[in-house]
């Protein structure tokens, strides 16, 4: 099986409260740690009352000063929200408190609605300058060049790690053209997956960072005792993604006994679209599925979303996750 991480939310439950998710999320990061999961990634979202990593440097910050080993970083980043030296800073930061265990992932699209995005001082066309933008920070992630007047303090000389995050053709033509590794953001967006990683492979350029692609693979994994306890446990995430859908700012919710009691035909078909690349079930089916999806894209590295109600269960289902993907700590 091929190296396991972790995108982590930081999600509010009913019931809990936003330090709760934050506090949550730093346990998270230990466990998965002592488990050998290779990162921990958090990811920029704004105004949204079940998601608490909108601020996503000091998460990472958080997460980080918790841990000892794993990497920690951004899964990702939206960089069209920021300037690139600003972020080169912020990270540089992170490289120099923690060095050799940040990341730096980064996404083009905003991570947010239109009014967030006007609330933000940005503007929907910043997107377009992300290539330039990816340029301009590593630029200033790199060593100081001669005569070079604007410095990253701290940054220059971390050469922080920079992935392309995407889930369209988009950013996998921009990784393959920089050199980058790539993570595709199959779980929750998977229907361009493989056509992305086609391109990704295809046109990928050697870089001083990478010399061959590195693909990494989103995918929501939740795992118990039985597949029909973990069917039960998933519906909480189906409960969010149809959430999601009607535009409903409600809080993770716990599992209920009939998912098709909760969601309408048109949702559903939604949302299972937006969670295919999901594998839910026993140790075993679990095991199965991974080695499928790994089977079929080539993955180097799969980056897991499970999405569980409680604590502990959510927990435990990191533990069996390991188990399946036959990830043990470094010795």
């Amino acid at each position: 099986m091929v190296p396991l991480s972790v995108l982590e939310l930081g999600r509010v439950r009913e019931g809990g409260t936003r330090r709760d998710a934050l506090d949550e999320a730093r346990q998270v990061a230990r466990h998965v740690e002592s488990l050998g999961f290779r990162r921990i990634w958090v990811a920029e979202h704004h105004n949204m009352p079940t998601v608490t990593t909108a601020a996503t440097s000091l998460v990472v910050a958080h997460l980080a000063a918790g841990t000892t080993t794993i990497r920690v970083g951004a899964g990702g980043i939206m960089l069209p929200n920021h300037a690139p030296y600003v972020i080169a800073e912020q990270f540089g930061t992170l490289a120099t408190l923690f060095p050799g265990r940040i990341d730096l992932g980064l996404g083009r699209a905003p991570g947010t609605d239109q009014q967030t995005l006007a609330a933000l001082r940005r503007l929907p066309t910043d997107a377009e300058h992300f290539p330039q933008d990816v340029l301009e920070l590593q630029a200033f992630l790199a060593p100081v060049e001669p005569g070079q007047r604007i410095e990253a303090v701290p940054g220059s000389g971390t050469d922080v790690p920079i992935y392309i995050l995407g889930s369209s053709l988009f950013g996998a033509q921009l990784a393959a053209e920089l050199g980058l590794p790539f993570g595709f953001a199959s779980h929750f967006s998977p229907q361009q997956l493989d056509a992305a990683l086609a391109i990704y492979r295809g046109r990928f350029k050697p870089s001083p960072q990478l010399a061959a692609p590195h693909a990494m693979v989103g995918v929501n994994v939740i795992a118990a005792g039985t597949d029909a306890e973990a069917r039960r446990l998933a519906t909480s995430q189906q409960m969010s993604f149809t959430n999601i859908l009607r535009g409903a700012r409600a809080l993770t919710q716990p599992p209920i006994d009939d998912i098709d009691a909760y969601w309408l035909p048109h949702e559903k078909f939604r949302a299972s679209q937006m969670l295919a690349c999901s594998v839910v079930g026993s140790v075993e089916t679990v095991r199965r599925g991974l080695d499928t999806l790994v089977e079929r894209t080539r993955a180097d590295e799969l980056i897991v979303v499970s999405d569980v109600y409680d604590f502990d269960t959510r927990l435990r289902s990191f533990e069996l996750i390991a188990q399946a993907g036959d990830v043990r700590p470094e010795s």
